[in-house]
């Protein structure tokens, strides 16, 4: 019969290491916390083939006392808990007291030390027996570790290739240095210095890190409520490109892979980007640390909410309300011409001095804010753009648009002061399906389609959302034939159909009459418009209506209902859409992600033609 005995020191240490040091990656994160929790305020970091020959972190931080060394090498030894409240109060990156006695297990490690105060440095080889001895280093903390899996080859197999261990090693010092733009960085590899980061402001860094294009491209972001304020920048939809690898995400300061934010994020650009695209994001999340417990895996990189439901809601209604910005050709801009740079707002009174992750938040947001709330200023907005109502509409309720001239003034020169409205003034059409107008930066291409797709959906969602949609009655009613089970839908779902604004009746066995419809789809084909929801309702039926697909559906209608490709637009008619473009939520996309307008600037044009060449 097996016997029950105690695990060697060792192999306990070993088995423990398997959950902390999965490749050279997770060893250069946990010692590089453990300089930033040190308050240093300049880290260089230096690997041989991937990290997994030699890593050696300097630092100059406080240092570590020469009685302490040796704790430090000891498993669930730590300085930065002492109590069960600290640990419910996480205010510090590293904080398990495993990760040094863990590397140690499986790796060669040596540190090399000065306190601050102290005549000179102090060394410890983690070495059976081993005492510290004399070593030369001016201030702060060397850790040096060689050999990764030495002692344990069957695990060493496992790892990839040089360039792939580097790599993943690359991206821990970057997204450290992300939270911590304050802190000088250096990387080298097998003697190449591959990058070295002054201190500097957030914007700066993240341009640093993440490049001036993705800075040109995203929209800055900035919200609090209550323990929770989040800041950083979201790609603009139509910038957006296949990948995840620029989604960036710190909680406290740290990097989080966290379910529900990825949901959130998800959701916010879920009707605003085209196809396989993913959003690239650097957003910073700030909350008590009572209120998150970062202590439910080994690697730190997941977290559990008290609240995940708050949490969810508030980053996705701040990013809805970031992305949900009018169109504005100038919206986004590389970082030497941006606002001014993101700065840490100070501290709250629960979390530790050091910590930089918040950002200067201006305004509020609350927790839980319907997303209708955005749409208010345009519920009232329910002209027709370009379309003549449809022959069975009454014309003495069909809405004609008129604009006023104030937006419909044929475009001139502009001048450097009154670069005029955003999207310019039309020019013309080009093959009635392009509109073609003029800024004072350039010239501005519009898919008449895809923006007017946009505008009558987002009118759609708010009228829905405020429950004021206003029904428009045909004069005939439009009548088309119907199996059993389209009469059986209207007839069970006639409330929910004219909270839609539409009404249908049957008309006899086999036919249905479409008696009003949307007054913002007017101009649709009220016979494609009630089969296309009849579809839905049969398919979905009207709880699932209402809630998931609530919002295709009103984006379907709206495809119906806009201006279709070859309508020929008058000139106020395209000044009109123009403007109704500029105070129109999302108006950069339409309901399908495509993008709805691009901007050639004058230095584009003179490019191609090589003026001043």
């Amino acid at each position: 019969m097996p016997t029950i005995a105690c695990l060697p020191d060792l192999l306990i240490s070993q088995i423990a290491a398997g959950e902390v040091v999965e490749r050279p990656a997770s060893v250069l994160k946990e010692l590089l916390e453990n300089s930033l929790d040190a308050g240093s305020k300049a880290i260089q970091v230096h690997l041989e083939e991937g990290g997994v020959k030699l890593i050696r972190i300097t630092d100059d931080g406080c240092g570590i006392a020469k009685d302490q060394l040796g704790l430090a090498l000891t498993r669930h030894a730590t300085s930065k808990i002492v109590s069960l409240d600290d640990l419910e109060r996480v205010s510090t990156l590293g904080f398990r007291g495993e990760a040094l006695a863990s590397v140690a297990a499986v790796a060669r490690l040596a540190i090399s030390s000065r306190e601050r105060g102290a005549s000179h440095a102090w060394k410890l080889k983690a070495e059976p027996a081993a005492e510290p001895e004399p070593a030369a280093l001016m201030a702060g903390t060397v850790v040096e570790m060689r050999d990764l899996y030495y002692n344990t080859p069957a695990r060493r197999k496992f790892l990839k290739a040089e360039g792939t261990e580097f790599a993943h090693c690359a991206d821990a010092v970057k997204r450290l240095a992300l939270t911590r733009p304050d802190v000088a960085f250096s990387l080298t590899h097998n003697g190449r210095n591959l990058f070295q980061l002054a201190p500097a402001d957030a914007a700066r860094r993240i341009a640093d890190i993440l490049g001036d294009d993705f800075l040109g491209a995203a929209r800055r972001l900035e919200a609090a409520a209550g323990p929770l304020a989040i800041a950083g920048f979201a790609i603009d939809p139509r910038r957006a490109g296949e990948g995840k690898d620029s989604q960036y995400v710190f909680v406290n300061g740290r990097y989080v892979r966290d379910k529900i934010i990825g949901h959130a994020l998800r959701e916010a650009y879920r009707d605003v980007l085209h196809g396989s695209r993913q959003p690239a994001v650097c957003l910073f999340v700030n909350i008590d640390p009572a209120l998150v417990d970062v202590n439910v895996h080994p690697a730190k990189t997941e977290v559990r909410f008290r609240d995940s439901r708050a949490m969810h809601q508030f980053v996705f209604h701040a990013l809805q309300r970031t992305l949900a910005a009018p169109a504005h050709p100038a919206a986004s801009a590389a970082p030497d011409q941006a606002e001014a740079p993101l700065a840490p707002v100070a501290p709250a009174a629960s979390q530790p001095p050091h910590y930089p992750p918040p950002l200067r938040h201006q305004g509020s947001l609350g927790v839980g804010e319907p997303a209708a709330a955005a749409y208010l200023a345009f519920a009232k907005a329910t002209q027709n753009i370009g379309h003549p109502p449809h022959p069975s509409a009454n014309p003495a309720t069909a809405t004609q648009f008129t604009p006023s001239p104030s937006i419909a003034r044929p475009p001139g020169e502009f001048s450097a002061s009154d670069d005029g409205p955003p999207l310019g003034y039309a020019l013309a059409q080009l093959h009635g399906i392009y509109i073609l107008a003029q800024n004072g930066r350039g010239l501005v291409l519009i898919d008449m389609h895809a923006a007017h797709e946009r505008i009558l959906y987002e009118k759609l969602k708010t009228a829905f959302d405020n429950r004021q949609i206003a029904t428009q009655a045909l004069l005939i009613p439009a009548v088309f034939s119907a199996d059993g089970l389209d009469i059986a839908a209207v007839e069970e779902h006639s409330a929910a159909l004219a909270e839609l604004g539409f009404s249908i009746a049957a008309l006899g066995p086999n036919q249905l009459g479409v008696r009003s419809v949307p007054a913002l789809l007017q101009s649709a084909d009220p016979t494609a418009l009630a089969r296309s929801l009849l579809g839905e309702l049969r398919e979905h039926g009207i709880s699932q209506l209402a809630t998931a697909r609530r919002n295709e559906l009103l984006a379907g209608m709206a495809c119906h209902g806009a201006v279709r490709a070859r309508r020929q637009l008058s000139l106020p008619e395209m000044n009109a859409l123009l403007r109704q473009m500029e105070e129109t939520e999302r108006a950069g996309q339409c309901n399908h992600g495509r993008p709805t307008w691009t901007e050639l600037p004058l230095a584009e044009l003179d490019k191609l033609f090589l003026r001043g060449q």
